[in-house]
């Protein structure tokens, strides 16, 4: 069984403002541990439901905050970003078996999580048809085009809310609560325990439950904080503007989303 994981650092129990989150910052060290940590129960997870081959994609800032001393020897770690549209699930193709987010957080435009955001923290919020589309989404979308099912998620507690409502089948698993500025965490031990077990359930289901159908159109609406940065997006074919900060984008076809997202942030 091949495995894919995507982990981001502002869905990981513990992280609550952004000096915990970037690598220059001397509070990163232990909060991007805390992140290989859980990814490493996600691997042990995936390993006890017989996964033999796992990628994780390294999918925060810098794309470079994994210890991938500390995962298992079948994994494969994916740091940096190469320009590839698919971004956070660089190289997921159709080979895969499962997919996997940990460290997952809230999209813009919601207030359940202090460090809430979509892609880019420059812009005020994404809409995909009339509703806040979370880094969640946008990529389990992508798997689902590739028909490869999103199995798992770890992150804040709205973020996994907004999983059931799309496949309740999906296991979730919330290690953390924002409120304000603030967040309420579960212990870093616990969450380990509960991510591997959650993952080993997950991949011990029948994956017919996992399986999403695609809108048959999308409505991109992107609000910038500065207008001219909307002004800017004008130059991409196909977009239109809303008004001062918001810019909308209409098609069919799901990689015609993922390239516009990428080129308009």
């Amino acid at each position: 069984m091949k495995i894919y994981i995507s982990a981001d650092i502002e869905g990981v129990t513990g992280v609550t403002h952004w000096d915990e989150t970037e690598k220059p910052e001397e509070d990163h060290k232990k909060f991007a541990h805390q992140m290989t940590l859980e990814v490493k129960a996600a691997c042990e997870g995936a390993i006890n439901a017989g996964a033999d081959e796992i990628w994780v994609k390294d999918a925060h800032d810098s794309g470079r905050n994994i210890d991938h001393n500390l995962l298992p020897k079948n994994t494969k770690l994916i740091r940096g970003w190469s320009g590839h549209m698919y971004s956070m699930v660089q190289e997921l193709d159709e080979t895969f078996d499962a997919l996997m987010f940990i460290g997952y957080h809230s999209a813009g435009g919601t207030n359940t999580n202090p460090l809430s955001h979509t892609m880019n923290t420059n812009i005020d919020y994404i809409k995909l048809n009339g509703e806040y589309l979370s880094e969640f989404l946008l990529h389990s979308h992508i798997a689902t085009y590739l028909g490869v099912p999103a199995v798992f998620l770890s992150g804040d507690l709205g973020l996994c809310d907004e999983v059931k409502k799309f496949n309740r089948s999906i296991i979730t698993i919330p290690v953390k609560e924002g409120r304000g500025n603030s967040t309420i965490n579960i212990h870093p031990q616990l969450a380990l325990e509960l991510i591997k077990d959650g993952v080993e359930e997950s991949l011990k289901k029948d994956f017919s439950l996992y399986e999403m159908e695609l809108p048959r159109e999308f409505n991109l609406e992107i609000k910038y904080n500065q207008h001219s940065e909307a002004l800017r997006a004008m130059n991409y074919a196909g977009v239109d503007q809303i008004d001062s900060k918001r810019i909308s984008f209409k098609t069919k076809d799901l990689m015609e989303v993922v390239r516009a997202i990428r080129f308009l942030l």
